[in-house]
């Protein structure tokens, strides 16, 4: 972190907090890659790879609200946040070794039980850092810890690749998995103080308990705003390696499918930098995922008439700059918003919608493939204005109250909590 708001001991724990996401991150990203490459390698089969991705992201949406509200309840949270980054990384490597020696139903239910554990990896980790440093420099830390996300989907997929060529597929899932149980020993450097008894409440796992997360984004105006808002735009953004690979065609280069995407993230990570050193906005993070959300769509419609190759290119770079700041700020948001006692749920939660939006946008452009990259990305910048359009509305509570965009609301923020939250 820049300047000297970061305190040594901040600066510190923001360090041992990274040793945990990054390899973690990194694990996650890659596999998805990983794990096509052992399918073809192993059997052959490049369809049987996106089965297994599936196996892997599907359970990440639908264990999302368990997890969070275990890790809500949990106690000895190092404890519980390392198990389960080692039985998602362990689950993966006996993955890698039994695919073609032991029946696939049993290396799918692997594969899923390793994905039950990924809301762990994402909105788990990133719900800590509002415990790990002080509340003036939590802001930042989102935003660097944003750019754990963006690193993570630039290096992971090249690092399974280069892996594999290396060592071979099932080496290179392995070793991924190995990233993951590290992450999960480095939780061991955190200084997350256990839950007092009295602070503690354990209650029984019913549907109301692992659903009050989910109600709390329906009916918290700022927390349901930047819950939807960045899920409806997600689709779009879901959707952006499907037109590359059109736009690659079209043009006759190849490079361009995985071109476009990293000049997208690479201009996340530096937006998310640049957040980082000036935030726009430390009060009202929900005013920043909406107006980011607008930003993003010009530079994308643009791309859907740009002639040049490199014109094309730079366009989606200013795109995805866009986007850094708006994840940044959404997980301020999240922290800001959320009650202590549902901070991990509403974290998870949110991380599940936004994959299952992106998965959503993929598919639904997949079928629309034949209307060509143009339209489509129009589609997708559409989606983007769309989408802080809703968050505007969800964002009031009375018709008639002025616009978060153009005025401060008639709610108020929800104050943060003493314990951090």
């Amino acid at each position: 972190m820049a300047g000297t708001a970061a305190s040594p001991p901040a600066a510190t724990s923001l360090v041992r907090y990274l040793s945990v996401a990054v390899p973690a991150r990194l694990a996650a990203e890659g596999a998805r890659v990983g794990l096509v490459l052992l399918a073809v390698e192993r059997e052959h089969d490049a369809g049987l790879g996106g089965l297994l991705v599936a196996a892997l992201m599907i359970p990440n949406v639908v264990a999302a609200p368990l997890a969070g509200a275990l890790a809500d309840r949990a106690r000895r949270r190092r404890l519980f946040q390392g198990l389960g980054l080692a039985v998602y990384g362990i689950g993966l490597a006996v993955a890698a070794y039994a695919l073609g020696r032991v029946p696939l139903a049993w290396v799918l239910v692997l594969v899923a039980a390793a994905g039950c554990c990924a809301p762990l990896i994402t909105g788990g980790l990133t719900s800590l850092l509002a415990e790990l440093v002080p509340k003036e420099v939590l802001g930042r830390a989102f935003s660097i810890d944003s750019t754990t996300y963006n690193l993570a989907g630039i290096c992971g997929p090249a690092l399974a690749t280069a892996l594999a060529a290396a060592i071979g597929p099932g080496g290179a899932v392995s070793a991924l998995g190995a990233a993951s149980v590290l992450g999960g020993l480095a939780v061991a450097l955190l200084r997350l103080p256990a839950r007092s008894p009295s602070d503690h409440r354990p209650q029984a796992l019913r549907p109301a308990v692992l659903a009050a997360g989910a109600r709390e984004v329906l009916v918290n105006p700022p927390l349901r705003s930047v819950t939807w808002s960045s899920s409806i735009g997600q689709a779009g953004v879901g959707a952006l390696p499907v037109i590359t690979a059109l736009l690659a065609a079209e043009h006759q280069a190849h490079w361009m499918t995985g071109g476009l995407m990293t000049a997208f993230a690479v201009g996340a990570l530096a937006g998310s930098l640049t957040y980082a050193v000036k935030p726009w906005s430390r009060s009202r993070p929900e005013r920043v995922v909406l107006l980011c959300l607008l930003l993003t769509a010009p530079p994308l419609a643009l791309a859907a008439g740009a002639s040049g190759v490199l014109l094309t290119t730079a366009l989606f770079a200013v795109a995805g700059w866009c986007t850094g700041p708006l994840f940044s700020a959404l997980l301020a948001a999240r922290e800001r918003y959320a009650p202590a006692r549902l901070r991990t749920q509403i974290f998870t939660l949110g991380a599940g919608l936004k994959s299952t939006a992106a998965a959503a946008g993929a598919a639904a452009v997949g079928a629309a493939s034949h209307l060509g990259p143009a339209p489509l990305l129009l589609i997708t910048a559409f989606l983007q204005v769309a989408a802080a359009l809703v968050g505007n509305v969800l964002l009031r509570r009375r018709a008639g109250s002025p616009s978060p965009l153009t005025g401060p609301p008639r709610h108020r923020p929800v104050p943060a909590a003493q314990d951090k939250d």
